[in-house]
């Protein structure tokens, strides 16, 4: 159950580090498509690793809109943070925000779209991000 969170953190603080570092020189979407094949390729190898009598041509019978969605998404949103980071961003703070501003959209779109309950915790939780948030401003 915390294997999956394990990753996700490790995998944002790498990624963070990277973009931080992505070179001034360099125009965001052209590193963004190196990184795109790296991960292509890298995610093919991650495939059959871990399905060794896996037929990936098989799997894209199974593909639908969200994977189109979702490469677009993550274009979007890494792309965000390369720009973020090059307007200036702290490392320790544009996460932060973003991830507070995305807490209170995902409330939202859970409620609307999702029929998930808004309890008292996730409210004191939202309130708490807007006091994180405005200590940030300060």
């Amino acid at each position: 159950m915390y294997f999956p969170i394990l990753i996700i953190v490790l995998s944002n603080i790498f990624y963070h580090i990277c973009a931080k570092e992505t070179p001034k020189g360099i125009h965001p979407m052209a590193s963004l498509a190196v990184t795109y094949i790296v991960g292509a390729v890298f995610s093919v190898i991650l495939y059959y690793v871990t399905n060794k009598d896996g037929n990936i041509i098989a799997e894209y019978s199974h593909i639908n809109w969200t994977s189109v969605a979702l490469g677009i998404a993550i274009v979007g949103l890494e792309g965000g943070f390369i720009y973020a980071y090059k307007a200036g961003w702290e490392v320790s703070t544009a996460q932060l925000v973003s991830s507070a501003l995305l807490a209170f959209a995902l409330i939202a779109i859970g409620t609307l779209l999702y029929h998930e309950t808004i309890t008292l915790k996730k409210v004191i939780g939202v309130a708490v991000c807007l006091v994180g948030l405005r200590i940030i401003n300060m």
